[in-house]
């Protein structure tokens, strides 16, 4: 990715919840044409994910996808309800997001509704309004830069 050193996906409070109490520190198996014996992979979850305070600068990823091969990881943090702030969700790194709170209806806001996508030849899904959130992130150059800048 032309504008960071590494990838993070965000997942809901209740998601993170859920891998911690079934799924930390387990290993899974993933097999492709380019490795056909497969390649395997841990779930770490921070014990401190239950903290969504953005106060501990030391524990703002709350769970990692390790490459036991290579050590490599996929950084995961939890997106929650910002207390006293209706209609924003936000993370331990500070960022926000606008979110529509209003049962059974669906607006458009920086997150929802997720779009379909294709990140290293793999479908995935993708915040509504991305362009804002990389330009807000990384800059307008986000969106063209071909190249890592550092």
């Amino acid at each position: 990715m032309p504008w960071d050193s590494d990838i993070d996906v965000q997942v809901s409070e209740n998601t993170i919840h859920f891998l911690a109490s079934y799924y930390n520190m387990t290993i899974h198996t993933c097999r492709t044409d380019s490795a056909p014996k497969g390649k395997n992979y841990m779930l770490e979850i921070n014990p401190k994910y239950v903290d969504g305070s953005p106060e501990d600068r030391l524990n703002t990823i709350d769970g990692r996808w390790i490459d036991m091969d290579t050590g490599v990881f996929i950084d995961i943090t939890a997106v929650r309800p910002k207390p006293r702030k209706k209609d924003i969700m936000h993370c331990k790194d500070r960022h926000e997001y606008r979110v529509s709170r209003q049962q059974f209806v669906m607006q458009k806001s920086d997150l929802f509704p997720l779009r379909d996508g294709i990140f290293e030849g793999r479908p995935v899904k993708i915040p509504y309004n991305y362009a804002g959130l990389l330009q807000d992130e990384y800059s307008k150059a986000s969106l063209t830069r071909t190249k890592y800048g550092g």
